[in-house]
């Protein structure tokens, strides 16, 4: 039987999304909770591979086991909530069709990148404070030259196993918001103070979120201009991109299927 599991995660204590030798990863920690819960080996399969440190939340994957549940889907997730680190929270479990796949299947994927620009002790572990400021028209102009089908090779990580760096980008846009505690408790607050970068595409490379958010800082700081981008995508050159940012400001907020 095929189960669709939902959840999410703080990313910092783990090496990112998948299994790797003598680190702790997200996918490692629940296959041990879910073996240990249903007493046979289960394998999970993600919707995508997080970086170290990176966030998720509503984050999809599925698993499939050959013996009968010992109980109920529900009381499953209650079970693997209670045995799970604080950083890792089981949202629901419930059955899938016997052909789903949770990597395979997704049609699109969803990335937030948070920025601020203030000292702020309650946006750091999870956003990237720049202390200059950014010109978010200029970055637009560059982030819609990443839409469409495109390689992006200048994105993705030295070193990644993909047989193609082709995606298509359907969304890319820089916008400013307003953090919970400046909403609910008044702290002090100017428009334009934080900023999140939003991009979903049909799939992503490794690194490839970083990379981007890093080159079009690049622009945002007068370093290159908007049609800059196109000319690093016809390159295929990491080398020639921005630098990655840190992982801790990124989320992977999303599956469509």
């Amino acid at each position: 039987m095929r189960y669709i599991i939902r959840l999410s995660y703080d990313g910092s204590a783990f090496c990112g999304w998948q299994i790797q030798n003598n680190a702790v990863s997200v996918q490692g920690t629940v296959e041990t909770a879910l073996s240990t819960l249903l007493g046979q080996a289960v394998s999970i399969t993600g919707a995508g591979r997080t970086d170290t440190g990176v966030n998720a939340i509503n984050y999809i994957a599925h698993f499939e086991i050959a013996e009968a549940m010992p109980f109920e889907a529900e009381h499953l997730a209650y079970k693997l909530n209670a045995i799970l680190p604080r950083e890792i929270v089981i949202h629901e479990i419930c059955c899938a069709g016997e052909n789903f796949h949770a990597r395979f299947d997704a049609r699109s994927r969803e990335y937030c990148y948070f920025v601020h620009f203030v000292k702020d002790p309650f946006a750091e572990k999870y956003s990237y404070r720049m202390r200059q400021p950014l010109d978010i028209d200029a970055m637009n102009q560059a982030a819609r030259r990443l839409l469409g089908e495109h390689d992006f090779s200048c994105f993705e990580k030295v070193g990644g196993n993909n047989t193609t760096s082709v995606c298509t980008i359907t969304e890319a846009v820089w916008t400013t918001y307003k953090p919970t505690h400046a909403e609910l408790m008044r702290a002090p607050y100017r428009e334009g103070d934080y900023i999140v970068f939003r991009i979903r595409a049909n799939r992503f490379l490794r690194n490839m979120v970083r990379a981007i958010v890093g080159s079009l800082i690049e622009v945002g700081r007068g370093k290159k201009s908007p049609s800059w981008i196109d000319g690093l995508i016809a390159s295929g050159s990491r080398s020639a991109a921005g630098q990655s940012v840190p992982g801790n400001a990124l989320f992977f907020c999303g599956a469509e299927y």
